[in-house]
């Protein structure tokens, strides 16, 4: 992202940062040899080398609230450079900050960083405000309180662990930061979020990653002319599901994590041919075709791909321990290294190499015999209950993925089960997970087969 044009000669840089696998955006906004860091991710290198480059200090890591859906890097930055941590003081952080609310502000050379208290995301959630020379206002960084096409949900802190706040209570607040403060801001000021598309704490975020407070007005639904109870009612219609580890990770950040790479080192490598601890989960990253040719029983098929994170911090719980397994060196510091992006790298009792011997294999679905009779099956559809609206296949048995690790008994066992979802992904975890719920019956996982029985207005 190039520099913002400045009326000056000391211009203001400001580069993000964005992680696709969580939809997850980070800033450092750079005038001349300073740099404040924005809701910075897990690993804080490409922070360090940003500051490298440009021969610049990290002075101020900002915490626009504590993130539920991935680990920041604050503390550990604020030790290694002696940068000082801002956040809101609703926060109540445990490691060492500043309170950072309206009418504080941080100077960055010759520009200023101004709070503004956004509740409604989160009780504590703050947007900031880059204020140019002239006191013009240049952009704002509105954490999850205001997306390019949406608002962040506020539904992540009813659990008493995170505060037991109503849903209904945050999006009354939501609605008033939108109104009161960020719409009232000039339509040029550019608008930077924590997230992009595919983020679980959005339900309609557009695929660009940055926007105005103008064409936000324009064309955010959730910024349009509407009452409170009516924004309130379309706000909490059709929000997208909740990953367990979302509440271990407010907690989390509230806390301050430890060092990455540290925590990577610490991950116990056990030789192969090792005996597993039994009734640990496994959870094995190759693709599922590896898969099915061959793994270890009981083990479920969380590949690594674009969305390893979520889906690993949706099927397995905060305090469950599991096995990691991959096909090659690379590909498990990699899903070890994504492992640590949530938070979860204690969690992993061992990370191995797969075993040449590998003796439990999947069986391969006909899908000619699927189409001719599907009735001989029962049919399990995966995906979330929206997607499950426009139903593929008639009488499918709706268990959406979050929830079948709980509600696999649920299924009957008279016919072989098939298991589905959109594309190919979820369903290749859930087979894995039925089969693993239930070892004597014939569970299959029509893959991306799915596709050929999907309406084409739906591929």
């Amino acid at each position: 992202m190039p520099p913002l044009p400045s009326s000056t000669a000391s211009a203001v840089q400001i580069q993000q940062f964005y992680d696709k696998g969580l939809a997850h955006a980070s800033y450092a906004v750079r005038c001349g040899r300073q740099v404040a860091l924005i809701d910075p991710a897990r690993d804080p290198q490409p922070y360090y080398d940003f500051a490298d480059e440009h021969e610049a200090r990290i002075i101020a890591v900002i915490e626009t609230h504590p993130h539920a859906d991935f680990v920041s890097s604050h503390l550990e930055i604020a030790e290694e450079t002696e940068a000082t941590i801002y956040c809101s003081k609703l926060v109540g952080a445990k490691y060492p900050h500043k309170d950072f609310d309206d009418g504080d502000r941080i100077k960055v050379g010759s520009y200023e960083l101004h709070a503004i208290n956004t509740p409604g995301h989160s009780p504590d959630s703050i947007s900031i405000l880059l204020m140019d020379e002239l006191a013009q206002s240049r952009a704002v960084f509105t954490g999850d309180t205001l997306f390019v096409g949406d608002v962040g949900r506020p539904d992540l802190r009813e659990d008493e662990a995170v505060g037991g706040h109503q849903r209904e209570e945050l999006a009354a607040q939501l609605y008033k930061s939108t109104r009161n403060k960020l719409m009232t801001l000039p339509g040029s000021t550019k608008v930077y979020p924590a997230h992009g598309p595919g983020s679980l704490c959005g339900k309609t975020t557009s695929p660009d990653l940055d926007s105005t407070i103008a064409k936000e007005l324009k064309t955010n639904y959730a910024l349009q002319p509407m009452s409170q109870d009516e924004f309130i009612k379309v706000l909490l219609e059709d929000q997208p599901f909740v990953p367990k580890y979302f509440g271990h990770n407010v907690a989390l950040n509230k806390q301050g994590a430890p060092s990455f790479e540290d925590s990577i080192r610490a991950v116990p490598h056990p030789t192969t041919g090792a005996v597993l601890e039994p009734g640990v989960l496994l959870i094995d990253t190759r693709p599922a075709a590896q898969f099915r040719a061959g793994h270890l029983p009981g083990a479920l098929n969380l590949q690594d791909g674009g969305k390893f994170e979520t889906w690993l911090g949706t099927t397995v719980g905060p305090k469950e321990p599991f096995y990691l397994l991959a096909d090659s060196k690379i590909a498990l510091d990699t899903v070890i290294r994504k492992t640590a992006k949530i938070g979860y790298e204690g969690n992993i009792k061992g990370a191995l190499m797969a075993p040449a011997d590998l003796p439990a294999t999947s069986p391969t679905v006909d899908v000619a015999a699927v189409r001719e009779h599907p009735e001989a099956y029962t049919i399990v559809d995966i995906r979330n209950r929206n997607e499950a609206q426009a139903p593929v296949f008639d009488n499918a048995l709706v268990i959406p993925l979050p929830e079948l690790r709980e509600r696999a008994h649920e299924i009957p066992t008279d016919k072989p089960i098939l298991i589905h979802c959109a594309g190919g992904y979820r369903s290749a975890v859930g087979t894995s997970i039925v089969q693993q719920a239930l070892p004597d019956a014939k569970v299959l996982d029509l893959g991306e087969a799915v596709t050929e029985f999907q309406p084409q207005a739906t591929h």
